[in-house]
């Protein structure tokens, strides 16, 4: 773990002095260059690793700088996608770790604050993408003046489907829904166009839904639209997103799935098209441990660690029959995705397996790529050229999903034994209780600050009548709440079987609130409510 620490400041530190404020490191000739938009981006990326690594000075320097600094009204063109995931989340995910941080949080907060409204101003400059007769965004947009005359309309699957887990964040928190809104219809028109086989490709025209690409598979170009299925189920509790998801991977597994590889077929036919594994891909095993298939799950997490075992590294590309690299593709630009399932597979099964494979990518990393301004990507895994490049996501991924393998106590992994409760203008909210959702740069959302600034008319309870009731029945030892149904005003909770209950418990009568609502309403039962420790979840 101290290594890893070690690693991040070593190309942290190199970063501030010889990059920034340039978007990247160049470790070679220990300068920086602009990559993704000029937005100081390995700063933004970096941010919450700092936290996780305990380092709350610094980050509270760092959120005054790039609130200083940072400014997203310029004329760039700008990836909608990389933007998002790594700016906007990057951005939101401070913001809601900035209180743990010590930072001087504004009144209001977790619901208005510096970061938040940075990371709706960048939001908002890709707003202009999704306008297209699918609902499908541009692939690229100009900051300062939307989407250029000819920009191309082809898109790749991930480019459309990466949006729900930062814009359903941000929605919540501003109350604003235009920004859940444009992410759930891209995510429904790729799941509307998918083949009868029930695929998707790799590249779609957002103006004809017509599919350029057919080659389906669950790599690059695809990957993160099925993480983001998952991690938006999970985060929003919304059935219809998993439903989604559990329907791929049947066709996945049908279709895509030999000896516990995944390969690429013909989105209409099913037929193979490449029998090769790109190292992006190896998130999947952490995505399996997600919805609970830790066997398949570790299956093919091993045919992945081999290929790092033989290569000290994932080559980008891997033909499978051949076992070797693929022309071209035989570099490993430092990527997460194999730390990031061991990570989460660590989590689940404590195999000391996992543990190996951390090891094996901090002497590999250390061995081959450091050099004496940071990090750089490996060119080619065969003979260990390198390239002048550090990716911004060294730090913000992998660098912390390693941290965080060998750290089992950092508040990340948090499982709800503590909380913090802060009073928001809508009423008391829970935070910091764990379950922390990653982006897929890794930038943690607290799934709890999505029900802090809840501004719906319909709210059937209180905050005063929950606490009044909760330490009524304190008071006479029974700690039972009836869950309420999600039937929508006016309706009442129903079952008698939803009310878990403790010896001589009773069950609160899920009739209407008597007394007016509050100006200010509080969380709904339809969401995660927790008063004093005592959770309640809803039927979903």
């Amino acid at each position: 773990r101290e290594r890893v620490r070690a690693m991040f400041y070593h190309a942290y530190e190199h970063y501030l002095e010889s990059a920034f404020p340039y978007d990247e490191l160049r470790p070679l000739t220990c300068d920086g260059q602009d990559t993704w938009g000029s937005f100081s981006l390995t700063l933004i990326d970096a941010l919450d690793t700092l936290l996780i690594l305990g380092n709350v000075s610094e980050f509270q320097r760092v959120v005054n700088v790039l609130q200083e600094g940072v400014d997203f009204d310029i004329d760039v063109n700008a990836s909608v996608f990389e933007t998002n995931i790594r700016v906007v989340g990057g951005l939101l995910s401070a913001h809601l770790l900035s209180k743990k941080a010590g930072v001087e949080v504004e009144v209001g907060w977790p619901c208005s604050g510096p970061l938040l409204r940075m990371a709706e101003e960048a939001a908002r400059k890709l707003l202009p993408a999704f306008q297209t007769p699918t609902g499908m965004p541009y692939g690229t947009v100009n900051l300062l003046h939307g989407v250029n005359p000819g920009e191309t309309p082809v898109t790749c699957t991930a480019g459309i489907g990466t949006f729900i887990v930062e814009f359903a964040t941000l929605s919540h928190l501003t109350g604003d829904p235009v920004f859940e809104d444009v992410a759930r219809k891209a995510l429904k028109a790729l799941w509307k166009n998918r083949s009868d086989i029930g695929l998707v490709g790799n590249h779609i025209d957002v103006l004809t839904a017509k599919w350029v690409a057919q080659d389906s598979g669950i790599g690059a170009g695809v990957d993160s639209y099925f993480e983001y299925l998952v991690k938006g189920a999970i985060l929003l509790q919304d059935k219809e997103l998993m439903s989604m998801f559990l329907e791929y991977n049947k066709a996945i597994k049908n279709y895509t799935k030999f000896d516990d590889w995944y390969l690429w077929v013909q989105m209409y036919k099913g037929t193979v098209s490449m029998p090769v594994f790109q190292s992006l891909e190896a998130y999947w095993p952490g995505l399996q441990s997600l919805i609970g298939d830790v066997d398949n799950a570790m299956r093919t997490f091993l045919n992945y660690y081999t290929v790092w075992k033989q290569f000290g590294g994932l080559p980008e590309f891997y033909n499978i029959p051949q076992g070797y690299t693929v022309d071209k593709r035989e570099g490993y630009p430092l990527r997460p995705e194999l730390i990031e399932s061991a990570m989460y597979l660590y989590r689940a099964t404590r195999d000391p397996t996992l543990l190996e494979l951390g090891r094996d990518a901090v002497e590999s990393i250390e061995k081959i790529s450091k050099v004496d301004c940071g990090f750089a990507t490996i060119k080619d895994l065969r003979d260990h050229r390198l390239d002048n490049r550090m990716e911004s996501f060294f730090l913000a991924e992998t660098v912390k999903y390693l941290y965080l393998l060998f750290d089992p106590d950092n508040f990340i992994h948090n499982d709800g034994s503590v909380f913090d409760v802060v009073l928001t203008p809508y009423g008391e909210c829970v935070l910091n209780a764990g379950g922390y959702i990653f982006n897929t740069e890794a930038h943690p959302i607290d799934p709890a600050a999505l029900h802090c600034c809840r501004k719906r008319k319909e709210e059937q309870w209180e905050v005063e009548d929950l606490m009044r009731e909760f330490y009524s029945l304190k008071k006479n030892k029974k700690f039972t709440l009836k869950r309420a149904a999600d039937h929508g005003e006016g309706e009442s909770a129903k079952d008698p079987e939803d009310a878990p209950s403790e010896k001589g418990g009773e069950t609160r009568n899920s009739k209407k609130s008597s007394h007016s609502l509050l100006s200010c309403p509080s969380q709904s039962f339809n969401s995660k409510l927790a008063v004093l420790g005592q959770v309640f979840l809803d039927n979903n």
